[in-house]
């Protein structure tokens, strides 16, 4: 498929998600299989006045592309702003505009998920960025504010009109935030509703869920979330399940140990050694899920500081733990 006249390798999208999405967790996914990728959500204010370290999000990790850089905002002439200037600092083949995030600090401020509670604004804010972004612009969105104001279809229709490319559309409202069950029923409606792609998002945390919303949907490609935490290989069982191929299993534990001293290392050479260790650490903790008697490990992960911390822990992790489903009969 294409967006914008832009190919994209696999029908798989990884989800912008704040504090987990870095360029080393993409990069990672990106080998796996994921076919497109978004920078963390990026405040536009905060481009627009300059501010160093938002850009410092808007990095992409080599060979990371195609990719998104996200913004958000509410006020229109500076996500225009932000827009040209997310497109010159990341290198990104598409700007996306954050319509869905749920969080309170966004939405008090009237960006993210709000904007689906004004769709007049959303709809001036896509035309503005449209018009100045050199690059295709794509949007994220949610059903709606909540189970009484679900308007992603007549939204998706406008942002259409408006000169969106994409849209990646997460089948809960706002105030579900991710409890509940994603609806992709109405991603099927939106998918019917509009001509151009449509990102289907919410509940995949298998490669058969990955086969099941395409099918139920009909959309384009589907957008992998909180079920790729501590496990980026589920887009490539995803991709082997589209594919028709056998899926492969989950790798052995000392493999997933070292993918996650892999990520940590990647970061820490963006970031810095301190920033990424302890940002490392519930990451390190999700590729533990499921992994019996792992408590005392989890507990040593949050006193991680350094790298040799990380290697001392993990040498302790693949000595002393065992994942069931290694074990054959």
């Amino acid at each position: 498929m294409e967006i914008g006249g832009i190919p994209i390798p696999t029908p798989l999208a990884l989800a912008p998600m704040a504090g987990v999405t870095d360029s080393a967790f993409r990069q990672l996914c990106r080998e796996l299989g994921a076919g497109l990728t978004y920078t963390e959500l990026v405040s536009a204010k905060a481009l627009c006045y300059q501010d160093k370290k938002s850009r410092q999000l808007l990095r992409l990790a080599p060979g990371e592309s195609p990719a998104c850089a996200q913004i958000f905002g509410s006020d229109v002439s500076c996500m225009a702003e932000a827009a040209q200037i997310a497109a010159g600092a990341s290198g990104a083949a598409f700007i996306d505009i954050n319509m869905g995030c749920p969080v309170g600090k966004v939405v008090r401020s009237g960006d993210g998920a709000a904007l689906m509670r004004d769709p007049d604004k959303a709809l001036r804010i896509a035309e503005a960025v449209v018009k100045a972004s050199p690059i295709p612009v794509t949007v994220k969105m949610r059903l709606g504010w909540d189970s009484g104001s679900i308007n992603a279809v007549e939204l998706g229709l406008a942002l259409e009109q408006a000169g969106i490319a994409a849209l990646a559309v997460h089948g809960r409202t706002r105030v579900q935030m991710y409890g509940g069950r994603a609806n992709w029923e109405v991603i099927r409606r939106v998918k019917e509703a509009v001509s151009i792609p449509v990102i289907a998002n919410g509940d995949i945390f298998s490669p058969q869920d990955a086969v099941r919303i395409l099918r139920t949907t009909g959309a384009d490609m589907a957008m992998i979330g909180r079920g790729a935490f501590g496990d980026p290989w589920l887009f490539q069982r995803s991709l082997a399940a589209l594919e028709g191929r056998e899926i492969p299993p989950r790798p052995p534990l000392a493999d997933r140990c070292d993918l996650a001293v892999r990520h940590i290392q990647l970061a820490a050479e963006r970031q810095g050694e301190r920033t990424a260790v302890l940002a490392a650490r519930r990451h390190y903790a999700w590729y533990l899920k499921g992994v019996p008697h792992g408590s005392y490990y989890k507990e040593q992960l949050v006193h991680m500081e350094t790298l040799e911390d990380v290697y001392r822990v993990t040498a302790g992790i693949k000595r002393d733990l065992r994942d069931p489903q290694e074990d054959t009969v």
